[in-house]
């Protein structure tokens, strides 16, 4: 509790601008510009939770010891939709299948999303943004929730290895082989 009758506290010594030395007082300080109305800009406004499935159907009998380890099946897809003017909502969908001897293990069905505010950015790295940049900011928090949810159903946590969206989208925008082919021999 402060006692407002107490004397101030004489231990503390004081500084004035005159006491610094020539090198400390020259030390400029770095004044954060804020950003103009033209400069790019990426926020994140929030990210949630927007759907979980977890299924062990084999359980408690999938938790048993077992020599053969199960081969786990992932997938990752982006999805992006307009909010208003700026805002757009990133869906990062993870979803992991882990089967022995054909039977399934256990599923994991995941949608994280993020809103995020786009503002004076040149129409052609819009998708880019969207489709790498968000779910590139989303994937540590999906990839924690995958993780426990794992764990929680009684199995190893499932870590991830990071995910390459650049590649995704690369993948995604280059049109398929068999329709490639088709166009060159026209």
């Amino acid at each position: 509790m402060i006692d407002k009758n107490a004397p101030e506290n004489t231990d503390v010594a004081q500084v004035d601008d005159q006491s610094l030395s020539d090198s400390q007082a020259s030390t400029p300080s770095r004044k954060v510009e804020p950003l103009s109305k033209t400069t790019p800009s990426l926020r994140i406004i929030g990210q949630y939770l927007k759907d979980l499935s977890f299924e062990n159907p084999k359980a408690p009998l999938s938790l048993s010891q077992n020599d053969n380890p199960p081969q786990v099946e992932i997938s990752v897809n982006v999805s992006a939709h307009i909010m208003g003017a700026c805002d757009y909502e990133v869906d990062l969908q993870l979803n992991a299948k882990a089967t022995r001897d054909d039977d399934m293990v256990f599923g994991v069905e995941l949608v994280y999303a993020g809103l995020f505010r786009l503002r004076n950015t040149p129409q052609e790295n819009v998708n880019p943004l969207l489709l790498i940049e968000c779910p590139h900011m989303l994937f540590p928090f999906a990839r924690q929730i995958m993780a426990d949810a794992t764990r929680n159903g009684g199995f190893p946590p499932l870590l991830m290895d990071p995910v390459d969206f650049s590649k995704l989208y690369r993948d995604s925008a280059s049109p398929e082989p068999a329709n490639k082919a088709a166009r060159e021999s026209k």
